[in-house]
């Protein structure tokens, strides 16, 4: 899919940078590497990923390329607990409890005594395939799953060899462990007793790894790790960081995408108590305070005179009829089977037109950063940066190229992210590197904080999206003819990624969920093509990303055609899905757990839909009943094929969260655009899904020992089109656009 070489500039310097001297615990990183007394007390392994990608997600972790770089690593220290550095960003998705508990079982050690940290940015932590530290894609346990048992059990390998040269043993044959000790016959270390001894042995070439019947974690429900600390409060988050000398500034940003501070006036935001400096930066101007009221306030106070460009001139109402337009064209064909053209001339063509709009991600923590910059020291001190983000090596980089600075410089600290989906993954670090343009203008240490009003508008949203349909219907009922246009902002045009992603004018994120759609497979003519019409309005990957455009489209037009060849929505689905595809397997399990055809509460009706994307299979079938127009939805039962599971609960509540995030999408958001500016503000206009709203979700796993998928994102694409459907079926009414409205 992307390959190192794809990646120049800012993520090139980043990831061939020396390591960061300091991180977390003080620990010196080139330290840590080795493996050895010297490097701290206790034994510490460093386990390997290897560079080379790989073409798709959620491939087999076991046949990855050869191990080259160093990038994770597992301390054991004398008191017999065990840390693992976390190299993905923890942001609700659980990664901070279920990555330690593939390493802990197989290291056989105590669970109540694993902690976790996160890894400083570092080229050591690349991820496999996207070549950068990062977060995203629903990749983080897959893409490590192998390395992280073999740092197991090295570990375990090595404590073990300790042992029998500590009681002058012949061999290892007659050891095991258990719960962070060796026993051989009536002996007994444990592990933290064993670490420094350990640390001294030649590490092992080859270890044997657990029979998946041998895991006593992996598979198992297993509580979160970071749940206590975030009851308690005692968590840190981005927003939490308090450093010596601290400022809090806000920025006034453009009022309109594309435009440019023309000159302002600083006069009352300076007269406002507590307003320390008033600085312009490339984003805007900023104004620091000595706490965020200050900041706030003297924002409100300053005057701004802005050159409006071209961007005040954009509307919803006039991109959608150039959307329109455009879907009247074929655009670049993504993929193509047969003659569409005649084939959609030798039969009644069916067609649909469907409509998503822009969204915001809208993470319950807004977007933060602190810098603690000093312009004395900074060339040999380097900075420091505290922040929740998705993309360590992007912010590492350009931040390093603003200062004048090398990466290994720029010190990125990696707080709890209070939601991302993918809002803190931009490949312009805007809010990272904002505020490093803010320290720097200033010569302060900062803390830039954006409100809930500068999120909103903000920009990098979920593009707006529309597609046209077409399909003919063979004898059997069945498509003889599929023409998908979809229309909508490239996400990766002018990003460091296009030469990896878009290819003959196809960018992968537009048109995924509709050019790997399992029908084609079964329709003999079919074609999908894309136009990518160009706009002011910044976009960014947004929670399961092109699939929640194509998931919604797709499904509701493969029920339109169930209804006009008069035959049930699920068996029409299993038709046309080739047989033994996971997708059927999902669908089996969803409608025998919901009870599909069985009767239903009065005004109560159901709908169905099945969706891949990220390696994962999900079928959903939502309750729903509509009553004055508004709808409501009752229950949900979704069935996933993830491969194998490390935790339950994590899969459980990532299909909890991700129905939750795309229902609030199919019901309520959406941003609209009047004179260039955004006519929403804030959760009163911009509506997310209340808690009163939520339905019962019941979770069912399908066992599984394919490829491993992710599950962060694979929940959310088929909510909407199971509702839209269940309320065709309550209704009659065929609901194309989203938020659903009823006429």
């Amino acid at each position: 899919m992307w390959r190192d070489d794809d990646f120049s500039g800012v993520v090139e310097a980043a990831t061939n940078a020396a390591l960061p001297e300091r991180g977390a615990g003080g620990m010196n990183r080139r330290a840590f590497l080795k493996t050895g007394a010297g490097a701290s007390a206790g034994l510490v392994v460093g386990f390997f990923m290897p560079l080379g990608m790989r073409k798709a997600f959620a491939q087999d972790v076991a046949k990855q390329p050869a191990q080259i770089s160093p990038n994770a690593f597992v301390h054991i220290a004398p008191d017999n607990s065990v840390t693992v550095l976390l190299k993905h960003s923890e942001m609700g998705q659980g990664v901070w409890t279920s990555i330690p508990m593939v390493v802990a079982d197989e290291l056989d050690c105590d669970w109540s005594k694993v902690k976790v940290e996160h890894a400083p940015a570092a080229p050591e932590y690349k991820h496999t395939v996207f070549g950068m530290q990062m977060t995203g894609g629903s990749t983080s346990t897959w893409e490590s799953f192998a390395q992280l048992r073999q740092a197991g059990a090295t570990a375990r390998a090595l404590l073990i060899a300790a042992a029998a040269k500590k009681w002058h043993l012949g061999g290892t044959s007659d050891c095991r462990t258990e719960n962070g000790y060796v026993f051989c016959g009536d002996k007994k270390a444990s592990y933290g007793e064993l670490a420094d001894a350990a640390a001294r042995l030649p590490v092992p070439a080859d270890v044997a790894l657990k029979k998946p019947e041998e895991f006593r974690l992996i598979g198992k429900p297993t509580k979160r790790l970071d749940s206590k600390a975030k009851v308690t409060g005692t968590a840190e988050f981005g927003i939490d960081v308090k450093r010596p000398n601290m400022l809090i500034a806000t920025v006034a940003r453009a009022p309109v995408f594309g435009a440019k501070v023309k000159s302002f006036d600083a006069t009352k935001a300076k007269a406002v108590a507590g307003v320390v400096d008033v600085v312009q930066v490339p984003s805007g101007v900023a104004v620091l305070g000595k706490h965020f009221w200050a900041a706030k306030q003297g924002r409100d106070a300053l005057v701004v005179d802005w050159d409006l460009g071209d961007g005040a001139k954009i509307s919803t109402e006039g991109l959608r009829a150039d959307y329109r337009k455009l879907a009247q064209t074929t655009g670049a064909v993504a993929k193509k089977a047969g003659d569409v053209d005649a084939a959609l001339k030798a039969g009644k063509v069916i067609e649909a037109e469907y409509e998503v709009p822009f969204l915001a991600h809208a993470p319950m923590e807004p977007e933060n950063c602190t810098v603690e910059y000093d312009p004395t020291k900074a060339g040999k001190d380097g900075v420091d940066i505290w922040t929740g983000t998705q993309f360590q090596t992007m912010d590492q980089g350009l931040s390093a190229q603003i200062l004048g600075l090398k990466p290994e410089q720029v010190r990125v600290h990696t707080m709890f992210l209070g939601g991302g989906f993918g809002r803190r993954a931009n490949a312009t670090c805007d809010f990272v590197t904002e505020a490093v343009q803010v320290a720097k203008a200033s010569g302060k240490t900062v803390k830039v904080v954006w409100t809930r009003e500068d999120d909103i508008h903000g920009g990098y949203y979920r593009p707006m999206w529309l597609s046209r349909l077409r399909a003919t219907l063979g004898k059997d009922g069945r498509p003889a003819a599929w023409a998908h246009t979809i229309v909508g902002q490239s996400i990766i045009a002018g990003t460091p990624f296009a030469a990896a992603m878009i290819k003959d004018g196809i960018d992968a994120t537009s048109v995924e969920g509709a050019e790997d759609a399992p029908y084609l497979e079964n329709i003999p003519a079919h074609r999908i093509d894309l136009h990518s019409p160009t706009s002011p309005i910044t976009v960014l990957w947004w929670r399961s990303v092109g699939h929640s455009n194509t998931g919604f489209v797709v499904e509701s037009f493969v029920d339109e055609l169930s209804v006009a060849a008069k035959q049930d929505p699920l068996e029409y689905r299993r038709a046309l899905l080739p047989e033994k595809s996971r997708e059927r397997l999902a669908l089996d399990l969803v409608t025998e757990k919901f009870g599909w055809g069985k009767p239903l509460p009065k005004g109560h009706a159901a709908g169905i839909a099945v969706h891949a994307s990220f390696g994962s299979y999900v079928a959903q079938i939502a309750e729903v009943s509509v009553e004055d127009k508004k709808i409501k939805v009752h229950r949900v039962v979704c069935a996933i094929d993830c491969g194998p599971v490390v935790n339950p609960l994590t899969v459980e509540a990532q299909m909890q969260s991700g129905i939750a995030f795309g229902l609030g999408a199919a019901l309520h958001s959406e941003l609209t655009f009047k004179d260039g500016k955004v006519e929403q503000s804030n959760f009163h206009d911009y509506v997310v899904l209340r808690s009163n709203e939520m339905p019962k979700v019941e979770v069912h796993i399908v066992p599984s020992t394919d490829n491993m998928g992710g599950v962060g994102e694979p929940g959310t694409p088929p909510i909407a089109p199971a509702v839209a459907n269940a309320v065709f079926a309550a209704t009659g009414q065929r609901l194309r656009k989203l938020p659903l409205k009823l006429a």
